[in-house]
């Protein structure tokens, strides 16, 4: 940028700035309140993420379950799920697989 440019960006802003202070000083001077504008930005709230459930966790849930007696019934809730064996199952199942999990032995 040129030094003529930045300087005309110094007394824009400066304008800018008095023509501010001349409204808090108006404002002041009569003593009324003066409503003022505010940006409009849109602040998005954070979406609330469920905690992705992982392979490892499923697996130590079934081997859990596996180790109490229950294989059989394991075996019947991966391919439920459309696999032979858990690493075949989509993740998108994980949550449904731990909540048939828990319900195992509990019959």
């Amino acid at each position: 940028m040129s030094k003529i440019k930045l300087l005309l960006d110094v007394v824009s802003d400066m304008r800018s700035l008095a023509d501010s202070i001349q409204a808090v000083a108006d404002a002041m001077a009569s003593n009324e309140p003066v409503e003022a504008k505010e940006p409009t930005t849109t602040v998005k709230e954070p979406e609330l993420k469920k905690k992705e459930i992982t392979l490892e966790e499923v697996r130590a849930k079934l081997a859990e379950k596996s180790q109490v007696g229950l294989t059989a019934q394991v075996r019947e809730i991966i391919q439920k799920y459309g696999g032979s064996k858990l690493s075949e199952v989509d993740p998108k199942h994980y949550a449904d697989i731990l909540k048939d999990a828990e319900v195992l032995g509990n019959e």
